[in-house]
């Protein structure tokens, strides 16, 4: 990586170690993919392009400067080449767009089908964790499986770590799912996702997902779009707003502008009832 940075030096505008940090993420993401080391196969622009939509949980505007600068990383070390197709458009609203009923249908059955015990039990986790409580990567890492809390009514509670800490009650689709993932731990002090793996890195959900096998009709997952759904689905049954900004560890309303474009219209009759005070 270092030779790759100093034959780029005198034709870019950043420094090495600017470089080298993006670099260095992006050739994480190639091992895991199983690309071949070097620049030929570290900066081919299709890589380029897959690290900076699954690759990285970096936001929006980070994603655009590590690819503006990987882009004239390959350009000082490879040479220009616009061949292989435009960069992909990097929208907020795609992150934000819920699935449908019928492609976590679909992420359910691709989980399944994983290879070994560990992905399979991995993805149905994220799924679990994702769609059936809002959590996004962050706060799933550093969740242990006594966290997940099944009180006397039976239903599944998420005690949140971190900055955000609070309580999530599981959405009654996906507490048995969730707790059977967790009961396998029986009681252990484990962590509840991946827990053969000490590191707790901010990419431990990205990584992991990089090694999946992909299926060409399946939907790729994305937390933040599974937590979209889940945020759609609890605005659409009219729970309160109050709620839901407690339940997705949101400081102001703000958080949910970007998905209010996928929120389903209500018929005229019962937005009437509801407007009237007819509950």
């Amino acid at each position: 990586m270092r030779e790759i940075v100093q034959r780029s030096e005198p034709l870019t505008p950043y420094t090495a170690g600017e470089l080298m940090s993006v670099l260095a993420q992006l050739a994480m993401f190639a091992d895991a993919q199983g690309y071949p080391p070097g620049a030929e196969s570290w900066l081919s622009r299709e890589l380029i392009e897959r690290f900076i939509l699954v690759g990285t949980n970096a936001s929006k505007c980070s994603r655009g400067n590590y690819r503006t600068k990987l882009h004239r990383l390959r350009e000082a070390v490879l040479g220009p080449d616009c061949q292989t197709g435009k960069p992909v458009k990097l929208s907020a609203a795609t992150a934000a767009k819920p699935y449908t009923d019928s492609e976590v249908a679909r992420l359910w059955y691709w989980a399944d089908g994983q290879p070994t015990d560990e992905l399979r039990a991995g993805c149905r986790l994220l799924l679990c964790l994702g769609r059936g409580c809002g959590l996004d990567s962050p706060e799933i890492i550093p969740l242990r499986a006594h966290d997940i809390r099944r009180p006397g009514n039976g239903a599944a509670v998420v005690h949140i770590r971190g900055r955000r800490e609070r309580q999530v009650v599981c959405r009654r689709a996906w507490e048995r799912p969730l707790l059977h993932e967790a009961a396998r731990f029986d009681g252990q002090v484990s962590y509840l996702f991946r827990p053969r793996s000490g590191a707790r890195g901010k990419n431990t959900v990205t990584n992991f997902l990089a090694r999946c096998h992909h299926a060409p009709s399946t939907p790729t997952l994305v937390m933040g779009r599974l937590r979209a759904t889940w945020l759609v689905e609890l605005i659409e049954q009219c729970v309160p707003l109050p709620v839901i900004v407690a339940a997705a560890g949101l400081d102001t309303l703000h958080g949910l502008s970007r998905i209010l474009p996928h929120v389903r219209g209500m018929a005229a009759g019962p937005a009437a009832d509801l407007l009237r005070g007819d509950l």
